[in-house]
């Protein structure tokens, strides 16, 4: 029986990829409802859980790749790869209504900006902080802190180490969790409480996964409002983090 599981598993490797990714968005929902009462969204679990996967795969097989260089396992890098995480990206785009975007105006743009620029910033001098001098490495911490996709993306396009990428994307999913966990406790506080000031909230924080679940857990009827100015974040940050962003950083530290 094991050895025809595991046939299936490496001849059938990007289906069986699929699978496991989906047991294990399953099992990060159910500790998001049963553990966190919803205030932890299932998708930051999720990752949580990826990375540590990942982390103790490294540790048994020694390889460079997490649990994709166990034979299994194989299709899982392939299903991470650059293709199919490029077609997530633009899948996400194609989610926006422009209509309903146009509703933000001037402040969700404004909004938008900031939320992309601040936290690449705060990004950026904690990595100086914890001693990176170099422009692709700070580049891409930084980039992290914009969303946990924009790490990734911007330290590939850069040529980042793989532990530069680990903690862009270490980064963004720790500013996930803090939104998702904050936005309930200050939303009152905040004004939070009407579709214009989510789209505005939604494009200060950039980040979809953090936005959905903390308007989740304030008021499911904001939910789209918030995510559709956050979705905005991933493209905008892709497009800039490699380019005006590295230049701009790599002007400062040489």
């Amino acid at each position: 029986m094991l050895h025809m599981i595991e046939h299936v598993f490496v001849e059938q490797s990007l289906v069986a990829a699929f699978a496991v990714v989906g047991a294990l968005m399953l099992v990060s929902n159910l500790a998001s409802r049963w553990l966190t009462a919803g205030r932890v969204h299932g998708s930051a679990i999720a990752i949580v859980l990826g990375l540590g996967l990942a982390y103790v795969a490294g540790l048994y097989t020694g390889g460079q790749k997490g649990v994709a260089d166990l034979p299994v396992f194989a299709g899982i890098g392939l299903m991470g790869g650059a293709m199919l995480r490029d077609f997530a990206i633009v899948a996400t785009a194609f989610e926006v209504d422009v209509v309903e975007a146009r509703r933000a105006g001037l402040l969700g743009v404004l909004a938008l900006a900031l939320g992309t620029v601040i936290p690449f910033i705060v990004g950026a001098l904690t990595a100086v902080a914890f001693g990176y001098t170099d422009a692709v490495s700070i580049t891409t911490i930084g980039a992290g802190a914009v969303t946990y996709i924009v790490g990734p993306v911007t330290g590939a396009a850069l040529g980042a180490d793989s532990a530069v990428m680990a903690l862009s994307i270490a980064t963004g999913v720790t500013k996930a969790v803090m939104v998702m966990v904050g936005t309930p406790l200050v939303a009152k506080l905040i004004g939070l409480d009407n579709p214009r000031s989510a789209m505005a909230f939604g494009g200060l924080m950039g980040t979809v996964s953090g936005v959905a679940g903390g308007l989740a857990a304030t008021d499911p009827k904001l939910v789209p409002y918030g995510a559709l100015t956050a979705t905005f974040h991933t493209g905008i940050g892709c497009l800039v983090g490699p380019s005006l962003f590295y230049l701009t950083v790599r002007a400062i530290v040489g």
